[in-house]
């Protein structure tokens, strides 16, 4: 079977294309996992993580809840903690 540079390029910008979507894959599940940890972790149920639930269920945010919490209400939420991810890939 005989491929035509147009078949041939056309089958590398695929390629090009799912090489380029793993890490956005990869991220999406880790986020998946982050968030799964969050809900179990949050025993009362309201949406946010006390340091003690933090402690039990999540100790790298234990470890570093005080940065997560830069409002200092005493609790951090799923998406301060996605932020404060994001912060440290920087």
């Amino acid at each position: 079977m005989r491929f035509s540079t147009r078949m041939i390029a056309a089958l590398s910008a695929a390629f090009a294309v799912l090489v380029a979507a793993q890490p956005a894959v990869a991220q999406s599940d880790m986020m998946q996992k982050v968030q799964a940890r969050f809900t179990a972790a949050d025993k009362d149920h309201d949406g946010k993580l006390s340091k003690e639930e933090a402690k039990a269920g999540m100790p790298r945010v234990a470890r570093y809840f005080d940065q997560i919490d830069a409002d200092h209400t005493g609790y951090v939420t799923f998406e301060q903690i996605t932020a404060f991810l994001a912060r440290q890939k920087r």
